[in-house]
C-alpha cells in the first residue's frame, strides 16, 4: 500500500465532487416499492460540511487508524487509579454466548433462570469478597455505585426520620468523583485534611464530627497507595456520631481475599468491576459498579433484587418496599456481570489473595527502581499503587525553578518509547504527581522495559532537556496547544482552507 496516499497521519482526504456510494436511479417506478428517498425526507441544503472521499479512500483511512488504538492488548497502561489489567479472553468467549446475548430483559422470570442463578452467584461471590451482606449489580460505573450507595445512606438516615444529617466528610486525598457524588446526591461536601504521611488526620477529623454527619467517604488503600491503618478508629468516631462509613472500592484490588471493608467496619461500599475484577475498561463503558451494604442495609437497595425462592427454588426479580427506586434499566450491564464472574471462577479463592499481592510487589518494585530519579514524597511501602512529585531536582524536577522539567513533559516522552503515560497530576496533594499503577498482571520483563524508559528519560532531562520539551516526536499527531483545544475545540467537520 502506498504509503504517502493512504498514510493514517494524512486527514484531509476529501476532494470537491468525490462520491462514496451512489445508486443509479429507479427506472421500474413499480407503485410502493420505490428505492427513493420521499422527497419530504431528502436535504434541502448542500453538504458542505461533510468530506468528500471515495469508500474505498474511507475504508482504507479508518483502517489505518485502527492502528493507532492504544489498548491494554498492545500495551502496559501504568495509570495509577484506573486498575487496567488484562482482559482475558475467555471471558469475552462467555460473554458471547448466544445464551446471554439473546436473553430480553423483560422475559419472564421462568426463561431466564441461567441468567438469574449468574447474577445471584457474582452478587453472593462479591459479598464474600467485600465483607458486606448483600449486594445490587445494577449500578452502571463506579462513580453511579457511589451515587447509589450514597442514595443508601441518604435513605436509611431519612427512614428513621434523621432529616438534619445533610453532610459528608471526604478526604483531600479522595478520588475527584467522591465529592461530585456526594453533591449530587443532595449532601454537602465536608474535606478532612491528610497527614504528612498520606493518611486521614484524625486529630482534624475528630472536630467535623456531629449530629449533621450522614457519613464519611474513604479508600482503603488510598489515592497514594498508602494503607489506612486507623479505619477501626475512624469507623468508630463516624458511628459513634450516627454516621456512616462508605467504601469506594476504586482501590480495592490490593485487598482481594487479604483484607474486607466489612470487617474494618465500613456500612456500604462499591466495586469497580471495570477494575478489579477484569472487566473491559475506559471508552466510556460499558461499566459495572456493584454496591454492597452490611447486614440491616438491605432494604434499601434499589430495585429490581434478585432472590432465590426458598419454596420452589428458583429465581425471581423483586422490589422491596424501603427500595430508593431504580437507579438503571432492569438488572445493569449484564455482559459485564458475566465477564466479572468468569475471573472470579478462574482465579478461585485461592488465587484472589495472589493477585493482590503481585500487585503490591509489582509496586514496590517499580518504585524503589525508580526512587533515585523521581521525587518520593512518601517513603515506606506502597500498595498496588505510588505516587512521585516529579523528577529529582539533580534531573532538572525542581519545582521552584520556572525552567524545571514538568510532569508532563515526561509523560509526552513516554509515547515516544511506545509506552501510555501514567495517572498524571492527581492526586492534587503534590504539585507534579506522577501515579504508577502496575497491576498484577505485567511481567517483570514488562516492567523492567519501563523502568529503564523512564530512567532514560531522566537522564535526558539533565542532559538534553529539549527532547522533552518537544515531546512527543514519534506520535500521528504531534504537541497539541491544550489551552486551544479547549477554547477553540472542533467538534464537526471542517473542511480545510487551502
Amino acid at each position: 500500500m502506498n504509503q504517502t496516499l493512504y498514510s493514517p497521519l494524512i486527514f484531509e482526504l476529501s476532494h470537491p465532487g468525490r462520491k462514496g456510494y451512489s445508486l443509479p436511479e429507479n427506472k421500474w417506478k413499480v407503485a410502493h416499492a420505490t428505492e427513493e428517498l420521499p422527497e419530504t425526507l431528502r436535504r434541502q441544503g448542500g453538504l458542505d460540511t461533510l468530506p468528500e472521499a471515495d469508500e474505498l479512500t474511507v475504508a482504507r483511512h479508518y483502517t489505518n487508524m485502527s492502528g493507532n488504538n492504544f489498548g491494554i492488548d498492545t500495551g502496559f497502561y501504568p495509570l495509577g487509579s484506573c486498575t487496567m489489567k488484562y482482559n482475558p479472553k475467555i471471558n469475552e468467549e462467555l460473554a458471547a454466548l448466544p445464551g446471554f446475548t439473546e436473553l430480553h430483559p423483560d422475559a419472564d422470570d421462568a426463561d431466564v433462570q441461567g441468567a438469574l442463578e449468574l447474577y445471584d452467584t457474582l452478587q453472593s461471590a462479591l459479598a464474600e469478597i467485600g465483607g458486606m451482606s448483600r449486594f445490587t449489580l445494577n449500578p452502571y460505573a463506579g462513580a453511579h455505585g457511589e451515587l447509589t450507595g450514597l442514595m443508601v445512606i441518604s435513605s436509611y438516615h431519612r427512614h428513621r426520620g434523621d432529616a438534619k444529617r445533610t453532610k459528608i466528610i471526604v478526604p483531600d486525598s479522595a478520588h475527584g468523583t467522591n465529592p461530585a457524588s456526594a453533591a449530587v446526591c443532595g449532601f454537602q461536601v465536608v474535606q478532612v485534611s491528610s497527614t504528612p504521611e498520606g493518611t486521614v488526620d484524625v486529630e482534624a477529623l475528630k472536630p467535623l464530627l456531629g449530629d449533621d454527619i450522614a457519613g464519611m467517604m474513604m479508600t482503603n488503600p488510598n489515592t497514594l497507595g498508602i494503607f489506612e491503618t486507623r479505619i477501626p478508629e475512624i469507623a468508630k468516631l463516624v458511628h459513634d456520631c450516627g454516621g456512616l462509613m462508605y467504601y469506594d472500592g476504586a482501590n480495592l484490588n490490593p485487598m482481594l481475599g487479604v483484607c474486607r471493608p466489612g470487617d474494618m467496619g465500613f456500612d456500604v461500599m462499591h466495586i469497580n468491576l471495570h477494575k478489579t475484577f477484569s472487566t473491559p475498561h475506559g471508552g466510556g463503558g460499558p461499566g459495572s459498579g456493584p454496591v454492597g451494604v452490611r447486614s440491616g442495609l438491605e432494604a434499601f437497595l434499589p430495585g429490581p433484587v434478585v432472590e432465590k425462592d426458598p419454596a420452589t427454588g428458583l429465581y425471581r426479580r423483586t422490589s422491596k418496599p424501603d427500595s430508593l427506586g431504580s437507579v438503571s434499566s432492569n438488572l445493569g450491564n449484564f455482559g459485564i456481570l458475566v465477564r466479572a464472574l468468569a475471573w472470579i471462577l478462574a482465579m478461585g479463592r485461592e488465587n484472589l489473595p495472589l493477585a493482590a499481592k503481585i500487585s503490591v510487589l509489582n509496586a514496590n518494585y517499580v518504585k524503589e527502581n525508580l526512587r533515585d530519579y523521581y521525587a518520593l514524597p512518601i517513603e515506606g511501602i506502597c500498595k498496588h499503587e505510588f505516587v512521585f512529585d516529579g523528577m529529582r531536582a539533580e534531573y532538572g524536577g525542581s519545582h521552584s525553578d520556572a525552567s524545571h522539567i514538568t510532569t508532563l513533559e515526561v509523560a509526552k516522552r513516554l509515547l515516544d518509547y511506545g509506552f501510555h503515560a501514567p495517572t498524571i497530576y492527581f492526586p492534587l496533594l503534590f504539585h507534579e504527581s506522577m501515579m504508577i499503577e502496575p497491576t498484577e498482571s505485567e511481567s517483570k520483563e514488562t516492567l523492567d522495559k519501563f523502568i529503564d524508559v523512564l530512567k532514560k528519560i531522566a537522564l535526558e532531562a539533565r542532559e538534553t532537556p529539549h527532547l522533552l520539551r518537544t515531546a512527543p516526536q514519534s506520535t500521528p499527531v504531534r504537541r497539541l496547544d491544550d489551552v486551544k483545544a479547549v477554547k477553540d475545540a472542533r467538534f464537526t467537520y471542517t473542511p480545510e482552507v487551502n
